[in-house]
């Protein structure tokens, strides 16, 4: 895609003004039904989110929306009942020129999405449901369904000031809360994308929602996708779904975030677009052992304020700098830069230890500390990005590394024995999404 597309609107009959988006020329028609709260423009600035939804659009037509009270749509609109969210969503099928389309109902979307098929099986020629529900609470009769403790303890945090200093990434993605860079972001995404009280609006019909009896009226051929331990979405609601609408596929994915795009994407992608076409796109992919190195500036947010905007630049300007002069020194390739971080990939270990060591102590003439963590393994390259479980285990070791650390892996302290490298140990460590603990060692000054 050429940049992000454009967003435009359409009036419901209830005069409310509905941003949507449509992008892609696939053969199939795909409207995305968000969560709880969405912010159109925002979304394309993340690129994990981006190529998420670029991914969708590689083989679909596909039309997004935010929800009335939400991101670029009217905000003051009060309680949304079922009905009106079905009005909102034929009113942006109708305005994209969609006669019947696969319907993608993504966690508070779900229910929504599930009664729309039902209610209009001539517009719904195919149902995605993941991450969602069709009762939320726990109740006797459905054991599957979350204790209303917890649904209470997320509305506290809303209430007392948790939303919008990215308090929900509790939830949403439990294995980034400790990177500030990504407690940043899901805090920005949460001020543009709703209110506390058009939060509080939705958490209180979400609450009461229940579409139970309506699953086994459903016609249209539906996939069932859940993560296993989706904390805000146990595997239970995902099963419950899949056994009682006729005929459903159910998917099941490794990995705690709830938020689509995060995690193991790329194959919830794959098992969107074959149960929509019937195939996969093969997509090139080389597997290749690499290091992997990730480096983070510690206290990042509160550097920024504290410096203000011209000194902080100048600052992040002479970091960027440092840490380039670095890498082709120790014949490093920087994958991505985060802004206050960086991904990198060395063919050998020793020098991505000595890069990071060397990263670490240089920033110190900037009055600043990173943290860096350091892994070895097989890695996936497509183009010039990098994924993989290698890359994965890097995140969380650089995750687990204190102020001014570089943290590394078993794997790749065994690869440079006999070096003059010299560590500590740090003891061992659950990796969060990373089977079984890991001894993990520091590099010593």
């Amino acid at each position: 895609m050429p940049g992000p597309p454009a967003t435009r609107y359409v009036k419901t009959g209830d005069g409310v003004h509905i941003a949507y988006q449509v992008y892609g020329d696939g053969p199939v028609d795909l409207v995305f039904v968000p969560g709880l709260v969405n912010h159109l423009d925002l979304m394309w600035e993340d690129p994990r989110a981006s190529r998420f939804f670029e991914g969708l659009a590689a083989f679909a037509r596909v039309v997004m929306f935010d929800k009335r009270g939400t991101g670029l749509s009217d905000r003051d609109v009060g309680n949304a009942s079922i009905e009106e969210r079905m009005e909102d969503v034929r009113a942006v099928m109708d305005a994209a020129h969609c006669e019947d389309a696969a319907l993608f109902g993504y966690s508070e979307g779900g229910p929504m999405s599930i009664v729309f098929a039902a209610t209009y099986p001539d517009r719904v020629r195919a149902l995605v449901l993941a991450a969602t529900f069709a009762k939320m609470l726990r109740t006797p009769d459905h054991p599957a369904g979350i204790p209303a403790p917890s649904l209470d303890e997320f509305r506290r945090m809303v209430d007392t000031g948790g939303w919008g200093t990215g308090g929900s990434i509790e939830y949403f993605a439990p294995g980034l809360a400790t990177q500030e860079r990504a407690v940043a972001g899901i805090a920005r995404w949460e001020r543009l994308s709703g209110s506390p009280s058009a939060v509080e609006a939705i958490l209180d019909f979400i609450e009461h929602v229940d579409v139970r009896p309506i699953l086994p009226t459903i016609t249209a051929p539906t996939l069932v996708v859940q993560r296993k331990e989706d904390r805000v979405m146990p595997r239970g609601q995902g099963r419950y779904l899949a056994e009682h609408i006729p005929g459903a596929r159910y998917v099941e994915q490794e990995g705690d975030c709830h938020i689509l795009w995060l995690g193991d994407s790329e194959h919830l992608v794959a098992e969107v677009e074959e149960f929509l076409t019937g195939s996969r796109t093969r997509r090139d992919v080389d597997r290749l052992l690499a290091t992997v190195m990730f480096t983070d500036i510690v206290g990042s947010t509160a550097q920024a304020a504290e410096r203000r905007d011209r000194q902080w630049r100048r600052t992040l300007d002479a970091y960027d700098a440092l840490v380039h002069r670095e890498l082709e020194r120790f014949r490093g390739r920087q994958v991505k830069s985060t802004g206050d971080g960086t991904l990198a990939a060395f063919d050998g270990p020793a020098r991505a230890v000595r890069c990071a060591a060397a990263i670490r102590d240089g920033v110190a003439d900037l009055g600043l500390q990173i943290r860096a963590g350091v892994h070895a393994g097989e890695v996936e390259a497509r183009g010039e990005d990098l994924s993989g479980i290698a890359v994965h285990i890097a995140a969380r070791v650089e995750s687990a590394a204190g102020p001014g650390e570089v943290l590394v892996s078993s794997t790749v302290k065994d690869l440079v024995a006999g070096s003059d490298i010299q560590f500590r140990s740090r003891g061992e460590h659950d990796l969060k999404g990373v089977p079984g603990t890991w001894q993990l060692f520091a590099v010593a000054d």
